[in-house]
């Protein structure tokens, strides 16, 4: 035998057979995707197939794939072909490369008119894994924190000071900017449309309240579920791909005390701070706008600002900060535990991670909304 790739068929009693021998590996690919595509467009063939590769002689990741493609492909009607004489040598790798994106052929084939019921159910079975997840973690948090409060020594502070540096000091001068620059158009939209009704002097409590109660402290949670959030999931991730998870566990450590709970700290304990510069950029920014471009003096400015807001609405901002510090905390370190082994999982959970992070922010916001405006705050 030369070793050539082969894929003969023959029909034995009600099924198709397709015998495979030669040697399937990467230096005949040219000729194995020949094979391959040939044979996929078979038609008027019997239901029942059965593979055969007990006469294969080599066979390497590529072969097997090929031979699971073939196997997806030939699938019709619920009934999956059959793959027979497989060595013990090579069962493994053709399980694992069974166990790669399984879902494509089924994803073919849902053609029919309840198609979009069903991507609809998939989604909200999604979405009630994702929720079940958060919950998952938000439990584990507890926990590690309870048993650092009874045992503080255990507590890893300088991890926790590692990680306020690179959420919050490292963060400052972008957060700044982005609200400095917000507060300005804000500042610049707000009289020119105020201009119109000569209203000028209104868009000091309009940027006010704006800043303070709602868009500064969203735009900066935004702005850290980008840029913290998705270096959590990054960080994790990695980690889990090295395996370094599961080196801690063998170490008899808590991979959520020692990898997980000095982070969602960090983020705790610096989005409040990050908000309260964003916010204090914003009105400054809005202030300089506000007098260059609507002649409102700053004396002017900031006694229409006493006037125009109170504690209430800084306090409000303030409390909504630690809360979306949290969630952007639990679905980054969530979505970071669900890597698995490649960089395009990595990839795809970290942006998951921002997006995912960015949408329960959006909504934490607006049921804080209605819950301040339920309490006249």
């Amino acid at each position: 035998m030369n070793g050539n790739p082969t894929l003969e068929q023959a029909t034995v009693g009600a099924n198709l057979a397709l015998r495979a021998t030669g040697q399937w590996t990467v230096h005949h690919a040219p000729a194995l995707e020949k094979i391959v595509e040939r044979t996929e467009k078979l038609k008027g063939r019997p239901p029942g197939v059965v593979i055969d590769v007990s006469q294969v002689s080599r066979l390497d990741t590529f072969g097997a794939w090929l031979i699971e493609r073939l196997r997806r492909s030939l699938t019709q009607g619920g009934v999956e072909p059959q793959i027979a004489g497989l060595s013990e040598n090579y069962a493994s790798l053709v399980e694992e490369v069974r166990q790669v994106n399984p879902g494509i052929v089924r994803r073919r084939e849902r053609r029919g008119p309840l198609s979009v019921l069903d991507a609809i159910g998939r989604s909200v079975a999604e979405l009630g894994s994702t929720l079940v997840a958060l919950l998952s973690m938000l439990g584990a948090i507890l926990n590690a924190s309870f048993r650092v409060l009874l045992h503080p020594t255990s507590f890893r502070f300088t991890s926790l000071i590692h990680h306020i540096e690179q959420v919050c000091w490292r963060a400052v001068p972008i957060v700044v900017l982005i609200t400095f620059l917000i507060g300005c158009i804000i500042a610049q939209q707000g009289i020119f449309h105020f201009r119109k009704f000569g209203a000028d002097v209104f868009v000091v409590d309009m940027l006010g309240v704006l800043v303070l109660r709602e868009i500064g402290v969203l735009l900066v949670a935004i702005m850290v579920a980008g840029r913290s959030g998705s270096a959590y999931t990054a960080e994790l991730g990695s980690m889990r791909m090295r395996e370094e998870v599961d080196a801690l566990r063998t170490m008899g450590f808590d991979p959520t005390e020692v990898l997980i709970l000095p982070r969602i700290i960090a983020l705790v304990i610096s989005l409040p701070i990050l908000a309260f510069l964003g916010g204090m950029a914003a009105l400054y920014g809005g202030g300089l706008v506000a007098w260059a471009y609507g002649g409102v003096q700053p004396e002017s400015f900031l006694a229409r600002l006493k006037e125009a807001i109170s504690i209430s609405h800084f306090a409000v901002g303030m409390i909504k900060a630690p809360f979306m510090a949290l969630v952007i905390g639990i679905v980054a370190c969530v979505e970071g535990a669900a890597v698995k082994g490649s960089a395009e999982s990595l990839g795809q959970h970290t942006t998951a991670s921002v997006v995912k992070s960015i949408f329960f922010v959006i909504v934490m916001d607006g049921v804080f909304a209605i819950f301040f405006a339920a309490i006249n705050i």
